[in-house]
């Protein structure tokens, strides 16, 4: 979401600051599991995700700024601290985001992506460059902001339109407002972004816990919390094993134009929905562990299949996009998960959650095995996969 200070280093590190700044993102994702998981109706799933997509905006927006300066140092540090305190007060409002405190939610939104354009313009003091870079910037997120906090004072079909508008100013603006004047540091854009997937991987875990909180701990239980860690290893492994090497070696070897539209779209844009899977995902996992004997409701078996299915078919986009080809094997997974979602109602959530693991982690033994050769060369030997995975 914007460009890279001229005093960048090459293979700069992800700084202690910026893990600590995730953290609110951590509590973050969870409030939106929890919203969408108390009530889990279409209508809470959608306005969940759309909470998802500006947080993960907000997120992006401060990612780009760390990759352009370091984080750790002068008033980039001050103005990170402070943003955690305004993204905080948001995920604070995330369970009535549209409800009672849509305009809490909405001001300290505004707060937070102001701070992160008076950070930028401080680093571009010096750089002209970069300067207009911000302010470009700037021209897509004011008015998304502002329609965000005036979603709180106005209800109804209102607010759902302010919403929308927003998240297609933001998403859109930045699409349409090119690449020109900006630049990116390869290997932190990666890490970073690899370890948002840690992140949101681990609301998984979480999920597994706080479904069985207050349970007796029985053979069904024990089996499904198992099933679930073994569907959440197949997510990580999906991609880290082999996607994340490859697409940060490309990612590296590019020239500049080519490094900063490789960060829009692979990263900026696809990683969100690789994150909105593994959240909706934890929702399903969530709600299977409170009621392993029970039949899924329709929204709850959907997260639990199409939570995984969203995850694949992002990968697979996050292949084409980096190397030039799909991944068919992922996205015949995500079809085969779709296709059992009724069925998933028909079953015990125990038995659901039992096929939804086999399918993940069916799919990497296929990959391994199937590609074992050219995994050894990209893990072992430092060779591109190129279009085979």
């Amino acid at each position: 979401m914007s460009t890279s200070h001229a005093e960048i280093e090459s293979d700069q590190p992800v700084t202690p600051l910026e893990l600590f700044f995730d953290l609110v993102l951590v509590f973050a994702i969870t409030q939106v599991t929890g919203f969408i998981g108390a009530d889990p109706t279409w209508t809470r799933l959608v306005e969940g995700l759309a909470i998802l997509a500006v947080l993960w905006w907000a997120w992006v927006s401060f990612a780009w700024l760390a990759n352009s300066a370091a984080s750790d140092e002068g008033a980039v540090r001050v103005v990170l601290l402070a943003a955690m305190g305004a993204l905080l007060v948001v995920s604070l409002a995330v369970p009535q985001a549209f409800g009672d405190d849509a305009l809490a939610f909405g001001i300290a939104y505004l707060c937070v992506r102001l701070l992160h354009l008076g950070a930028y313009l401080v680093v571009a003091r010096d750089d002209p460059e970069l300067r207009g870079v911000v302010l470009r910037l700037a021209g897509p997120v004011l008015p998304a902001v502002a329609l965000i906090a005036a979603a709180g004072l106005v209800g109804g079909t209102a607010r759902g339109v302010c919403w929308a508008l927003a998240l297609t100013i933001d998403y859109g603006g930045l699409a349409l407002r090119g690449v020109e004047g900006w630049k990116v540091e390869p290997a932190h854009f990666a890490e970073r972004h690899g370890l948002i997937i840690i992140i949101a991987l681990g609301e998984s875990i979480v999920a597994l816990g706080v479904g069985a909180q207050g349970l007796p701990l029985g053979a069904e239980l024990i089996a499904a919390a198992l099933l679930g860690i073994a569907a959440a290893g197949a997510m990580w492994w999906a991609y880290f094993d082999v996607a994340a090497i490859v697409a940060e070696r490309r990612f590296k070897a590019m020239e500049r134009g080519a490094q900063v539209r490789m960060a829009r779209d692979s990263y900026t844009y696809l990683h969100m929905p690789m994150v909105a899977g593994i959240v909706v995902f934890a929702v399903g996992l969530k709600k299977t562990l409170g009621h392993v004997d029970e039949h899924l409701h329709t929204v709850e078996a959907f997260a639990l299949c199409g939570g995984l299915a969203l995850y694949l078919l992002a990968l697979s986009a996050f292949k084409r996009r980096n190397v030039g080809s799909w991944n068919a094997r992922r996205a015949l997974v995500a079809a085969l998960l779709l296709a059992f979602w009724p069925l998933a109602t028909q079953l015990p959530a125990l038995a659901a959650l039992a096929v939804v693991a086999a399918l993940a982690c069916g799919l990497i033994a296929w990959e391994a095995l199937g590609l074992a050769e050219a995994r050894d060369r990209v893990r072992h030997a430092g060779h591109d996969l190129g279009g085979r995975t």
